[in-house]
């Protein structure tokens, strides 16, 4: 078990959380949830020992060990993969070292035999044998194949580290689990075996995530950040916001029945005071009125922005013809022969792995890139918006936020502009804000205030969900649901992939692809998708043979 008793944490004179008291007990996943900038990630740190609390502490069950994922990508790069991951169980990887130390003495001493055999004996009860299988397995369940397990960490390009990090925190059963945003970086289908692998653990988990269905599939409570507090709820978050809302729909209500009795109360004595023989009644009403006292309807720290895609112009049925579109970048085979026929009411998810392959798909459909071979035809109805996944060109300016809006609004004038800015949670002082200072959120929504301000009917959005806060991911999932164009888009969460799209488009390694009318869920469930992991699989273990 890990507790806060009394926790305060100051930045300044600013208290982010004050006289927190929470216990997060074994057996539980807890979803630590809020804002952006509430302090989730600093109560993790907290919790883990990384930051000092201004007052009060954190006390783990003597004897626990306390796993963290880590954010430093760099910091084992003088490591392999699989020392990496062992050193999750920092003691079991100190005696392993210990003991191949010894071992390659020339001169082997009585004394370091005795060492050795302490060593062994200590080395069986933590399941030292079994380590690499261990650590193997986790590196499989996570997508990295058996070739890269030696490798060096240096070597490894950074969604391949994140993978590795998560597997070092998962490795040896920690009794406390601390996970910030372990799905970052991760396809969909190593989200998958993440939530079965935490569905499954005994221990206790504490993780912050942006992903909806994730919380929802591990988290058996909902530890929320807002008003200064964290309040602990039972149920996944889907339970956590419907008792939210309720809780807040009920004290508004109530205050309203309060604020109608304060209102008669205020009408009798008003009329009544001055009346003799109603004097007594008026003095009870003022009795009356003096013990109502109305609920306290705090500001949340939630804002959520206003995301409606309106199209200029109405789509036709010609849409986008794609015909034998074929890409090979540094050698390497990314697309191969890839071809469909987009219709005006589709709204198409790329799923899969294959990452490097739907983006490059995107930069070609967008006009920034070329195919090697093969054609591309959008219908003369549509218009295009564009949302890259790496857009830092993007900002690379010293504009201003609505300079830089300015430039793609058909109508140059400020207010036009700062009303769009507005919408997406940049009151108008916020406008002179330089575009390069603006964090990974903030230009996120700067390019969803474009898209909005171009009009298009044809939205092409590469992993738009990235840094965003969950509000924000619910504002543009209802946005691109109620989009009356059509879509193209990648995204690793779940929830808003099974509730957009009608049809999914799967990349598979090597350039080739799966195309299907289907929901998500149905398409995970499908026996092609089904056919497709067992060719993988045996892929798989064709390597490690």
């Amino acid at each position: 078990m890990i507790s806060a008793n009394n926790v305060t944490y100051r930045v300044g004179k600013k208290a982010l959380f004050e006289d927190v008291n929470i216990k997060f007990t074994e057996g539980n996943c807890y979803g630590l949830i809020g804002a952006n900038g509430a302090g989730k990630s600093t109560f993790l740190k907290i919790l883990s020992g990384a930051l000092d609390t201004s007052s009060g502490e954190i006390a783990i069950t003597p004897g626990q060990r306390l796993s963290v994922l880590e954010q430093d990508h760099f910091k084992y790069d003088s490591y392999n993969v699989m020392d990496t991951v062992i050193m999750g169980n920092e003691r079991l990887y100190q005696v392993m070292k210990e003991k191949d130390a010894i071992y390659a003495k020339e001169d082997f001493s009585e004394e370091d035999g005795i060492r050795a055999s302490e060593l062994e004996g200590e080395f069986a009860e933590m399941d030292g044998w079994e380590a690499e299988s261990n650590a193997a397995m986790l590196l499989n369940g996570l997508g990295i194949s058996t070739e890269y397990h030696y490798s060096q960490m240096s070597e490894l390009e950074g969604s391949l580290k994140v993978k590795v990090l998560l597997a070092k925190a998962l490795f040896g059963n920690p009794d406390i689990l601390l996970l910030d945003e372990p799905t970052n970086h991760l396809d969909l289908d190593a989200i998958g075996w993440l939530e079965d692998f935490l569905i499954d653990f005994e221990n206790t988990v504490i993780v912050v995530s942006h992903d909806r269905y994730f919380l929802n599939r591990v988290c058996t409570h909902i530890a929320d950040i807002d008003y200064g507090k964290i309040q602990l709820y039972a149920g996944n978050y889907d339970f956590w916001y419907e008792s939210s809302q309720l809780m807040i729909r009920q004290m508004k209500e109530a205050n309203k029945k309060k604020e109608e009795q304060i209102k008669e109360l205020q009408e009798f004595i008003s009329r009544f005071s001055a009346n003799a023989s109603k004097s007594k009644q008026a003095t009870s009403r003022k009795r009356a009125l003096e013990k109502i006292q109305l609920d306290e309807m705090r500001p949340s720290s939630r804002k959520y922005p206003y995301i409606d895609f309106k199209p200029e112009r109405e789509i036709g049925n010609e849409v986008l013809m794609v015909d034998g579109i074929s890409k090979t970048i540094n050698g390497e085979k990314v697309l191969d022969n890839i071809s469909f026929v987009m219709g005006h009411e589709d709204k198409i998810a790329f799923v899969g792995g294959n990452e490097f392959a739907k983006t490059t798909l995107f930069q070609i459909l967008a006009g920034e890139l070329e195919p090697d071979e093969g054609t591309y035809k959008w219908g003369v109805t549509t218009s295009q918006a564009y949302f890259p996944k790496d857009y830092t060109a993007e900002f690379d300016n010293d504009m201003t936020i609505t300079e830089w809006l300015t430039g793609y609004s058909p109508v140059k004038d400020v207010t036009y502009v700062r009303g769009f800015l507005g919408r997406m949670l940049f009151p108008g002082e916020d406008g002179v804000k330089k575009v390069k200072v603006l964090s990974g959120g903030e230009k996120v929504r700067c390019l969803l205030s474009k898209m909005m301000i171009q009009q298009a009917n044809c939205l092409i959005l590469d992993e738009p969900t990235n840094h965003l806060d969950m509000e924000s991911i619910t504002a543009l999932n209802n946005g691109l649901i109620k989009f009356p164009g059509v879509a193209l888009f990648a995204c690793r969460d779940h929830q808003f992939v099974e509730t957009t799209a009608n049809r999914i488009i799967e990349i598979l390694p090597g350039g080739q692809m799966i195309d299907k009318i289907t929901t998500y869920d149905e398409y995970l469930a499908s026996d092609e998708m089904a056919r497709k992991r067992m060719v993988f699989t045996a892929n798989i273990e064709e390597d490690e043979n």
